[in-house]
């Protein structure tokens, strides 16, 4: 970033989306001095934050877009949702118009140059963020946030002075970058997703290569070993590169030498360190990649091994991530409503040892355009039976439904009564969507948070 402040003063200003991160954008503008208009297609009844904007002098154009506002703005902000392929944003850029999402605009007004972490990757980024934050929390002051819960422009706007920002960044954040540089920059993984966005993967992954491309030769990019896509992303950045997996101890790396001991990390120069992963929250093949990914940052940007340790002992897991919410006549209930996509559902069922079918899988949701026949193989001695909710149903059904018994349920609530009326002591009942949940729900915390509401009310 420059030394000096972006001057939003007299500028028009449109922000397009008001999602938690558009409302942020457009009362940071203002607070700047900026003329700010915001645009949203859905109607005020529909938009639950817009109280937020009570006072601060912006105007709102809703229910619809009018393309003399792109046109006539001097910046245009948008919000993650928004694609950037809407034809009145398309017509901004011809003007000549820049076009920022609400990263780039509260980077840009950071009030002073303070150095950032950026993660991203197709699994494990809110919990690999969560956990690189507490570290740095251990030995400075650290925002954590982005796509994980806190925009950007928060700290901003409150005038909070921190040491180092740690962020999670979608694709979709990623595409509206221009100047954010990361001194580090993670890629943990990549894997088919938002395909009803995207074109194809190259088209996914270009959007992820955004994160590396202002790096310096003494910024560091992180990239997961086994991942040949991520590898090429940090491969293509100026910055030292560091990578992190499973097998013997190598240069400028972390890794897992036996698949359940101490991780190693090498510097480029020095002796190795050794760190336990002890947590349950960090339990798993994929929680160890994490924790890798994670130590990485921390290191990197000199955290103390002993804090560094600490944090890894210390951390508590996230909520809708393999949660256990509740054990009732001796079932699990298990909350993995974070798992949005096939992947991530894979990890979660993985996490759960084979050899007896015990798990009863709800599956579905509003689907993203992937297929969901990458599960077949985890189905054998783990899935017991197969309760589907949502738009996405049918071709979950078409995929998997001929593995073990199925129902379709339609409704959370209906798959939560039906699984309790099956399931016996020692089984396990996993909400591993694999898909998004705006067919039913506002988002996946809604609809975890649904069921662990559910999960509860049991008799």
């Amino acid at each position: 970033m420059s030394d000096k402040p972006l001057d939003l003063r007299g500028r028009r200003v449109l922000v397009v989306g008001l999602a938690r991160s558009g409302i942020a954008a457009a009362r940071l503008a203002a607070t700047r001095g900026a003329r700010v208009r915001a645009t949203d297609r859905r109607v005020a009844s529909e938009l639950a934050s817009l109280a937020e904007l009570t006072g601060a002098g912006i105007e709102l154009a809703l229910g619809g877009h009018d393309p003399a506002d792109f046109t006539s703005a001097d910046l245009v902000v948008v919000s993650p949702g928004v694609p950037l392929a809407l034809p009145e944003i398309q017509a901004a850029r011809r003007k000549g118009v820049p076009v920022w999402g609400e990263i780039e605009l509260a980077w840009r007004l950071l009030p002073r140059p303070v150095p950032a972490v950026g993660i991203t990757g197709t699994n494990g980024k809110s919990t690999t963020t969560a956990l690189c934050g507490l570290l740095f929390q251990k030995d400075r002051r650290a925002f954590v946030g982005g796509n994980l819960g806190t925009p950007l422009s928060e700290p901003v706007l409150a005038g909070r002075d921190v040491d180092v920002l740690v962020l999670e960044l979608s694709s979709f954040q990623l595409e509206g970058i221009e100047s954010f540089r990361p001194r580090v920059a993670a890629c943990l993984n990549l894997t088919p997703d938002h395909l009803d966005r995207y074109r194809d993967m190259d088209d996914y992954a270009a959007a992820k290569a955004r994160l590396f491309g202002k790096q310096e030769p003494a910024d560091f990019a992180i990239a997961n070993a086994r991942d040949p896509r991520s590898l090429a992303l940090a491969g293509g950045s100026r910055a030292e590169r560091f990578t992190f997996g499973f097998g013997p101890p190598e240069p400028c790396s972390v890794r897992d030498p036996s698949g359940g001991a101490d991780l190693v990390f090498t510097p480029a120069l020095g002796e190795p360190e050794r760190y336990a992963v002890r947590s349950r929250a960090l339990r798993g093949r994929h929680n160890r990649e994490n924790a890798m990914a994670a130590l990485l940052c921390a290191r990197l940007l000199e955290v103390p091994a002993q804090k560094v340790q600490a944090g890894l002992d210390e951390f508590p897991g996230l909520p809708h991530r393999l949660e256990l919410v509740r054990e009732h006549l001796g079932v699990e209930w298990v909350n993995d409503s974070k798992a949005t996509n096939v992947d991530s559902t894979a990890v979660g069922l993985a996490a759960f040892p084979a050899g007896r079918p015990s798990v009863f899988l709800i599956l579905g949701g509003r689907g993203k355009g992937a297929p969901y026949t990458p599960l077949r193989e985890l189905f054998p001695g783990r899935v017991k039976a197969l309760l589907t909710i949502g738009e996405d149903a049918e071709a979950v059904e078409r995929d998997l439904g001929d593995l073990v018994p199925t129902e379709r349920a339609g409704t959370l609530a209906s798959a939560v009564v039906r699984a309790a009326a099956s399931a016996t002591s020692g089984d396990v009942v996993l909400l591993s969507p694999a898909c998004a949940s705006y067919d039913q729900f506002r988002n996946y915390e809604e609809r975890g948070e649904a069921f662990r509401r559910l999960a509860a009310e049991l008799p």
